[in-house]
């Protein structure tokens, strides 16, 4: 029986080979390896719920957490949006024949820069099933390898989901190890793969904040961290009630991953209290949990429960949310720029200034004014397609698109 040294070896560097090679393969092969992943999905949604039945038939028994189940119960629909979003990643353009005008020209050359793949990246991710058919969809269309390496509790799932998209792709003339899936069952670590920088040119945790973590802190390759939930919303003073009920509730509609679910609320201390509980009333009817600060808790003990310290840095992954007053925009600010998640925060204000300083003082890679930051991956059906989200300040932040997966080469024409 192999090492898993010997086996995480053989699987880097079969996707690093398929990386070179499909860096000089065709738009129009990539979009057709594409298509075929779509079509297979579709044709096989029986197979895949059936392998996710019992998943959460384990899951229950080991009692694993209820945002997890929900994370890794497939439906039909979710499938459905699967397809929808692999379909148009095979009918969009190529993100690699794109030309950039570069920011500089030398003279008497031309210069211009050229979108190129990544190479070789790794999705490390935390149930959500179909996450790697997507993933694979984008990494093809942007001419770089994939790995997946799922959790246990959804792991016939993944491995359905992985012989599917191999299958798929034996038969298209895209290289061999295109797409590699890496099961817990062969005893790969985590750190294993993340420390192969030789061969990975990114890795993408999708989890939990600890699972994010684990990545980041081990990894030796660049990683792509991805976040969710913590997103504050600043309601001003001359913020409107039912635009704020709509931008909390839709902002949890997004499902099953409510990336950029609104679960904290700082409010200015002039608001009106017959308004806040109208807005407590009604959330509460919709089932959620609400939290407070010690103020409010002492004004509302009918609505709200304590938050303690640490609540307001660490994301719920739940339908709860936590409100706090506070004096002003600038109080706002500092306390959203120090305890939020840093990815997309909200402000529901009529003044114009207020809005302005908000947009400049955020540390934020979202930034929403009077709307609801509610996330999809495919939003409107458009031609955009979004793997998460993501707030770090080094490698990318902001949504992860299809041109997240390419970086750019400079070209100096003589």
């Amino acid at each position: 029986m192999q090492s898993s040294t010997s086996q995480i070896l053989s699987i880097v560097r079969t996707s690093h080979k398929a990386a070179a090679k499909l860096a000089q393969v065709s738009g129009s092969q990539r979009r057709r390896g594409v298509r075929m992943l779509a079509e297979a999905m579709e044709s096989s949604f029986d197979e895949i719920l059936e392998a996710n039945t019992l998943d959460l038939e384990m899951s229950r028994e080991m009692a694993i957490s209820e945002p997890i189940i929900d994370w890794l119960k497939l439906t039909p629909e979710r499938l459905e949006m699967t397809v929808s979003i692999l379909k148009q990643l095979s009918k969009s353009a190529d993100p690699t024949r794109r030309l950039i005008n570069a920011p500089y020209q030398l003279e008497p050359s031309q210069t211009y820069c050229q979108l190129i793949p990544l190479g070789t990246i790794a999705l490390v991710y935390e149930a959500f099933p179909e996450l790697a058919a997507i993933a694979a969809g984008i990494c093809l269309k942007t001419g770089n390898s994939l790995i997946t390496r799922g959790c246990s509790s959804a792991s016939n799932s993944n491995q359905t989901i992985a012989a599917i998209l191999k299958k798929a792709l034996a038969a298209t003339d895209l290289p061999l190890g295109s797409v590699e899936n890496i099961s817990p069952d062969l005893g790969i670590s985590i750190p294993e793969l993340v420390t192969q920088d030789r061969y990975l040119n990114l890795v993408i945790p999708y989890g939990r904040p600890s699972l994010v973590q684990q990545v980041a802190e081990q990894a030796t390759a660049t990683v792509l961290r991805t976040t969710m939930g913590n997103c504050y919303l600043y309601w001003s003073v001359s913020g409107n009630l039912d635009l704020i009920r709509q931008a909390i509730v839709d902002s949890h509609d997004s499902e099953p991953d409510a990336v950029n679910a609104i679960e904290k609320v700082l409010i200015h201390k002039n608001a009106k209290p017959s308004v806040l509980q109208s807005l407590f009333n009604n959330l509460q009817q919709q089932g959620f949990h609400l939290r407070g600060d010690e103020m409010l808790v002492e004004e509302f003990p009918e609505y709200l429960r304590l938050a303690s310290s640490e609540e307001w840095r660490r994301p719920y992954l739940r339908k709860v949310v936590a409100f706090r007053y506070v004096e002003d925009l600038s109080q706002a600010v500092s306390w959203i720029n120090r305890y939020s998640s840093g990815h997309a925060d909200c402000i529901v204000t009529e003044s114009y200034q207020e809005s302005r300083q908000f947009v400049q003082e955020i540390d934020s890679a979202l930034v929403y004014i009077n709307t609801s930051p509610r996330f999809s991956r495919n939003p409107d059906g458009g031609e955009n397609v979004f793997l998460g989200m993501s707030n770090q300040k080094g490698y990318r932040q902001g949504l992860i698109s299809v041109e997240t997966f390419t970086t750019i080469k400079q070209v100096v024409q003589g």
